[in-house]
């Protein structure tokens, strides 16, 4: 417990899966929370159950590739709680399951302006509010998709989410003199509204499920704790890293 007694954090695509369960946990483990997704009734019901529980948050509604939007969150981080310490770009989709060939430019665009350019729209804003706290912890949720694995009919998605690994390289080694770490989560399948997306038939459940070591699927909870562990002083060296949470799918040919 307390494991974040005293931080501020900020955390975007909090209206499911990963993003929501971080949330719940952060605030658990004593941040203050600003909490980002376009659906304001979702976010408004997880603010409502961080209070209940004795935590304090925020909801900041809107659509993360609006650059007004990442600069509000930081407002209202700064704001509300006085500064921010830790921000957990976590929002994305996986866009049109279609070969590249196929790929219309309007899809390729939306699913790299959600995915990436959302992400660093967000660390512009968030970077500069972590330097007057004299540091931070920056989290960019990635994948294994595009890193480890090519999966057919993921290009846009595998690229862009490959991009946030390189992004969050660069902003470890041109901010950690001044206090700043930057690390990407890789997780595997996961059982989120996302996810499920693309599992959507019994079959391609169990098949998803058979290509990791572990032989199911993650709890997004599970993720969260891999995300805390990144936000919090446990991993004070930790910076610059690509860190595999994936049940092993990156290892398995079974």
């Amino acid at each position: 417990m307390n494991q974040l007694k005293d931080k501020v954090a900020i955390i975007t695509g909090a209206s499911s899966g990963i993003g929501y369960e971080a949330a719940k946990l952060f605030a658990k483990e004593g941040a203050k929370v600003v909490v980002g997704a376009r659906r304001k009734a979702e976010l408004d019901a997880l603010v409502a159950e961080i209070e209940r529980a004795g935590g304090q948050a925020m909801a900041v509604a809107g659509d993360i590739q609006d650059e007004a939007v990442a600069r509000h969150l930081v407002e209202v981080a700064v704001g509300t709680f006085g500064g921010l310490d830790i921000a957990f770009n976590n929002a994305g989709m996986t866009g049109d399951a279609n070969p590249v060939h196929e790929l219309s430019i309007a899809s390729w665009s939306e699913t790299l302006n959600t995915n990436l350019t959302a992400a660093f729209l967000g660390a512009k804003h968030q970077i500069p509010a972590m330097l007057t706290r004299g540091g931070g912890s920056l989290i960019f949720t990635s994948t294994f998709v595009g890193h480890t694995v090519g999966f057919p009919g993921m290009g846009a998605y595998a690229a862009s989410k490959a991009g946030l690994i390189g992004l969050s390289k660069v902003i470890a080694a041109e901010y950690g003199a001044q206090g700043i770490r930057s690390n990407a989560l890789l997780p595997g399948g996961t059982d989120t509204p996302m996810g499920r997306a693309v599992a959507n038939t019994p079959e391609s459940l169990a098949f998803v499920q058979g290509l990791h070591a572990l032989k199911r699927l993650a709890k997004p909870a599970e993720i969260a704790q891999s995300a805390l562990y990144l936000a919090s002083d446990a991993s004070s060296f930790v910076t610059g890293t690509a860190m595999l949470v994936d049940g092993g799918v990156s290892i398995t040919r079974t």
